[in-house]
């Protein structure tokens, strides 16, 4: 017997990550996991703690040098980490 009302498993879970709100937290996830893949193993290795509070990220660097030249590209690296979660996420970015 077909069914005439089915939905992709997808959509549905997509559906029920909305209605129990837990797609905001796994965005964030998605975000922090995908920091090192986007920005590349030199500025991983500098990195030494990094989390998301009221949509602000906050990464602590070991270099003083590196975060003044991350400073200069804070809207372009808040940009392509939304556009790689696929959501906007974080709207600001606060180096430590």
């Amino acid at each position: 017997m077909k069914r005439h009302n089915a939905e992709p498993i997808g959509q549905l879970i997509r559906k029920y990550l909305r209605q129990e709100s837990l797609e905001g937290p796994l965005n964030e996830r998605r975000l922090l996991d995908s920091w090192g893949t986007l920005m590349g193993t030199p500025i991983t290795a500098y990195t030494t703690q990094l989390y998301i509070r009221n949509q602000t990220l906050y990464v602590h660097l070991s270099s003083a040098a590196l975060r003044q030249e991350l400073l200069m590209g804070k809207s372009l690296i808040i940009r392509k980490l939304n556009e790689h979660v696929g959501a906007t996420v974080i709207v600001n970015i606060v180096f430590c």
